[in-house]
């Protein structure tokens, strides 16, 4: 059975090299990234909408994190795109500067598969071992091997 992050990554969704050093530039470069998938309907939507959502709260989980969202109307099953900015970005509402963005969009009708990603990441997050190989992957495809080999041994115990 495939995992869930699987099913979401890909390595042309994965921007190694965020250059925006404003919050909404750099979290337009990387949710650019969605424009045109499958499953984003209404790509300008989805973006008006995920800004919106940023702007309620902050979306910063820590250690240089944040996970942009948005449950809309305009996605028709869970899209990621993923950012790293080397220098980090200034996110004022969580007072920190943010290295890593995970940008999500989800449809309203699934808050469950939502959920379920975002406990996932927050579980690869809390390692620093990992927060470490994803700040040094070089390319997309190593970015997205750590994520997988990271889900699978959280999910390890769960399946024996």
């Amino acid at each position: 059975m495939a995992s869930l992050l699987s099913k979401l990554l890909d390595p042309a969704r994965i921007h190694l090299a965020v250059s925006s050093a404003k919050r909404t530039a750099a979290l337009n470069e990387v949710a650019r990234q969605l424009d045109g998938h499958p499953h984003v309907t209404n790509y300008q939507g989805f973006y008006t909408e995920l800004l919106a959502r940023d702007r309620l709260d902050t979306t910063c989980l820590g250690n240089e994190i944040a996970l942009p969202h948005a449950r809309t109307e305009h996605v028709s099953d869970l899209v990621l795109a993923i950012g790293r900015s080397t220098a980090g970005v200034p996110f004022e509402n969580g007072n920190q500067n943010v290295r890593l963005l995970f940008v999500l969009g989800t449809p309203k009708n699934n808050p469950m598969g939502y959920l379920q990603v975002v406990s996932i990441l927050c579980k690869i997050f809390k390692d620093p071992a990992n927060r470490e190989a994803l700040l040094t992957a070089t390319t997309p495809e190593t970015f997205a091997v750590v994520l997988l080999a990271a889900e699978a041994k959280i999910l390890a115990p769960a399946a024996a």
